[in-house]
């Protein structure tokens, strides 16, 4: 079946946008308007360009607004923008009465998503084994503004969720008694490294996740954004992998 053409409204044109941009183009999609960060004409631009999907990757100052305002204007919205969370239930709410379409990662990479998945099946076990001493480590460029990560955030979540022992993150401290520590590192140019480690007496166990560029999150986004044509609701990477992979 030939798959339906994304006319995209392409918010946030920083690296990630421009890598969307371009594997949007290679995949026979077309951009119908780009706007950096937050526009003040958004919802004239969504009325005049007419846009079937849009990808919001901003920052957490401007994410809030582009998705009330894309929401209300009936464009189904792929975002990965982090730092705006505190602000879910709203969003969540917002699409609901709208009857609107979200989709929403905190990493839309198809490996970082299996780590995800190793991360969580690993902490089942882990729970057993209280010897082990849970950190995790991420590394990003020096121009990311959040931090942790929304990815090392969603690790630590997944950890949580299945390690009684565990009740909390901590940042930048090492994991001690109920919290599970996060360090962050930001050096120029690097696309991202996340590393979960379990480390007891007797031996160390590391997951890790490495992205030599940004074409997998980009290739993640386009695959939601194909995904979401034609469906309601709020959705993330989970509904994606039940769909395709029934896991």
């Amino acid at each position: 079946m030939k798959k339906k053409e994304l006319r995209i409204l392409l918010i946030g044109y920083g690296k990630m946008g421009r890598a969307i941009e371009q594997l949007a183009k290679a995949n026979g999609h077309s951009i119908v308007a780009i706007v950096s960060d937050r526009h003040s004409d958004l919802a004239n631009i969504c009325t005049a360009y007419q846009p079937n999907i849009a990808f919001e990757f901003t920052s957490p100052e401007s994410a809030l607004k582009n998705l009330q305002i894309l929401i209300k204007n009936g464009v189904p919205t792929v975002c990965g923008s982090t730092g705006w969370l505190e602000n879910w239930d709203q969003i969540s709410e917002l699409v609901t009465a709208k009857k609107g379409s979200l989709f929403y990662a905190t990493n839309f990479s198809m490996g970082m998503n299996l780590m995800f998945k190793l991360t969580e099946l690993s902490s089942l076990i882990m729970n057993q084994l209280p010897e082990y001493e849970i950190n995790i480590e991420e590394i990003h460029h020096t121009e990311k503004k959040d931090m942790p990560s929304g990815s090392a955030i969603t690790l630590a979540e997944r950890i949580l969720k299945n390690i009684k022992r565990k009740t909390s993150w901590v940042l930048n401290k090492p994991s001690k008694g109920k919290k599970i520590g996060i360090t962050c590192t930001r050096e120029p140019n690097v696309p991202g490294t996340h590393l979960v480690t379990f480390n007891s007496p007797i031996d160390t166990i590391e997951i890790s996740h490495t992205a030599h560029n940004r074409n997998g999150f980009a290739a993640g986004a386009i695959l939601a954004g194909e995904w979401l044509l034609n469906k309601k609701g709020v959705f993330s990477m989970n509904d994606l992998w039940k769909d395709l992979f029934k896991v």
